[in-house]
């Protein structure tokens, strides 16, 4: 009966500090939940999770339109360089 008591003793022990680091890593997480939050407010005006994944879809649409448009932009200028570099053979 002792040795069983001693036993739940050692269990008992290590739950609580088990429960010890458990709560410090919850007060942790908490704290870089908040400062996190802080952050999203402050670069973009909301921290709502639905908000900024709006924001971060515009932003990649955005993102996309500029890369398509530069895709054509630099396309039109090999087609000049191209016209260019037959005129040049040509004459």
């Amino acid at each position: 009966m002792e040795q069983e008591l001693n036993e739940l003793r050692r269990q008992y022990g290590q739950l609580r500090d088990r429960k010890v680091r458990a709560e410090e890593a919850v007060a942790q997480l908490t704290q870089q939940l908040e400062t996190l939050k802080k952050q999203a407010e402050a670069e973009y005006g909301t921290s709502d999770l639905a908000e900024l994944q709006q924001l971060l879809e515009e932003k990649r649409k955005k993102n996309e339109a500029v890369v398509t448009s530069y895709r054509e932009h630099i396309q039109q200028i090999q087609a000049d360089l191209a016209g260019v570099e037959n005129a040049v053979e040509g004459d």
